[in-house]
């Protein structure tokens, strides 16, 4: 685990008493979460804790039913997805899908242009930027639907920073890469907190989030159960009941 990246006290994202549901199904049940400026921060939990939901709330792309969600700021709460995009939130996918007919770097200039509203001439070089600190530069002009999985999961991240956001959400980007292919995308991931970009991090594969996130959050049931360190989280009695069933 690296040392924190707080660079001040400004709160970057800010979200108070945050719910959602579906029918009877609390999916989020009024959730706290502040990330300052610079943080690296973890999120873990059973599958249905609400994870995904909750970032789905984040960039917008489900309405709250209650609650309040803050960006530099800012009161983005009722704000479309692509505004939150503009204002400075980007987000990864669990399943990749890019454009597989464009090339890796026509699938960058996509999101620069449309997603940042980044002039063309501009958008070049800084996506060609992008595919250098992600690992893709070699494979810039291949059609995304011939990528590897490690390739697609990268070019999902890149797509991402080329909205070029100050906020950067990962949803489950390790899952089913090899150790050593999961190892190179950490690097990757170390690589971008270190440039100052903010992170959260959705992840089941919880070493590789160990070595990137400085705070960890535990959900279940739509709700925050424990926030901390992060091997102080991975080593309390709520991890161990929630994951195992044995209660301390």
């Amino acid at each position: 685990m690296r040392g924190s990246r707080r660079t001040n006290d400004t709160m970057l994202l800010d979200i108070k008493g945050l719910s959602k549901s579906f029918g009877s199904l609390r999916a989020v049940d009024g959730i706290d979460l502040s990330v300052a400026r610079g943080d690296a921060v973890g999120i873990i939990g059973p599958n249905g804790a609400g994870k995904t939901t909750l970032f789905n709330l984040i960039t917008g792309n489900l309405e709250a039913d209650g609650g309040a969600i803050h960006l530099n700021g800012a009161d983005i709460t009722r704000t479309v997805a692509h505004q939150r995009c503009i204002a400075g939130i980007g987000r990864s996918h669990q399943i990749p899908r890019p454009f597989e007919a464009l090339t890796v770097f026509e699938n960058l200039l996509v999101a620069a242009t449309h997603g940042a509203h980044r002039p063309a001439a501009e958008a070049v070089d800084f996506c060609a930027g992008i595919l250098e600190r992600t690992g893709l530069i070699a494979d810039a002009n291949r059609p995304a639907g011939s990528l590897t999985l490690l390739e697609r999961k990268q070019l999902e991240m890149a797509r991402a920073l080329a909205t070029a956001p100050e906020l950067l959400l990962l949803d489950e980007i390790a899952g089913g890469l090899t150790e050593s292919e999961c190892h190179e995308l950490v690097a990757t991931i170390q690589g971008i907190g270190a440039s100052g970009t903010t992170i959260v991090w959705i992840e089941h594969i919880v070493h590789a989030l160990l070595a990137v996130v400085d705070r960890l959050v535990l959900l279940n049931f739509g709700r925050k159960i424990v926030e901390g360190a992060p091997r102080t989280v991975m080593s309390s009695a709520e991890v161990r009941e929630i994951y195992t069933g044995i209660a301390a």
